[in-house]
């Protein structure tokens, strides 16, 4: 894999020609495209084939979380979309999660990779403990559920850079993490709480990072995906 695959730009849009804009603007240095509900739901299906188009790989981020049959139908129709990697909620359980890599194994050679979202790098202690009711803290409750995933048959998990260590010790080198939160030094934080530099998260074990503002709202995309890919070059 190039180090530039490694990438994911997350392209937050409503606004289907800015997301191709993007990927023309900064496909020379990354090369995976996040869509999340916000461009499907307003650009429909169509956007990974014109992704595609362009020569971008497509992370569908639309973190199905329902019953065990409903997600297995979705993940089923994600894999036939010829996205790259597709995500569920891990808190949705092991029934739930064993439906979707079920699905995901069923598109062959060239099947998606099902990955389970563990806590959200939005989400902190306090939330999960005073909001949700979750005991555990984010930490420890992103461990379990990588767990889970992993005994479910998924191939990796979302996570955040403070997991990255503990899951690949737990689940092993080759279960995949994809690390969103991944914000440059000279990027700000926006509302991310668990933020990791790009540097960071590859050299703790990231398979793949997650960014966007820092790259889609820079005054130069183009400059500012150069700049990121430049940080991941070997010493």
């Amino acid at each position: 894999m190039e180090l530039k695959d490694r990438i994911i730009i997350a392209l937050d849009y409503s606004d289907e020609a800015k997301a191709l804009e993007m990927v023309e603007l900064t496909r020379e240095y990354a090369g995976v495209y996040k869509v999340g509900f916000e461009l499907f739901v307003s650009a429909g299906p169509d956007i990974v084939k014109k992704l595609a188009s362009l020569g971008g790989k497509v992370f569908l981020d639309l973190k199905f979380h329902d019953i065990p049959n409903t997600v297995g139908q979705a993940s089923g129709a994600a894999a036939a979309l010829g996205v790259l990697m597709f995500n569920v909620h891990a808190s949705g359980g092991l029934d739930m999660m064993k439906k979707a890599a079920e699905s995901a194994a069923k598109a062959g050679r060239d099947r998606p990779l099902a990955l389970g979202v563990t806590v959200l790098t939005s989400m902190n202690d306090r939330v999960l403990k005073e909001e949700i009711g979750i005991p555990l803290g984010a930490n420890e409750q992103a461990l379990k559920l990588a767990k889970l995933a992993k005994q479910a048959g998924l191939d990796g998990v979302v996570c955040s850079g403070e997991e990255i260590k503990a899951i690949k010790e737990a689940c092993g080198k080759d279960f995949i993490l994809v690390v969103p939160g991944v914000r440059p030094a000279w990027a700000s934080g926006d509302d991310q709480k668990r933020v990791i530099t790009p540097r960071e998260a590859v050299a703790a074990g990231a398979d793949y990072i997650v960014i966007g503002r820092p790259i889609t709202k820079a005054d130069d995309p183009k400059a500012a995906a150069k700049r990121v890919l430049e940080e991941l070059q070997p010493a």
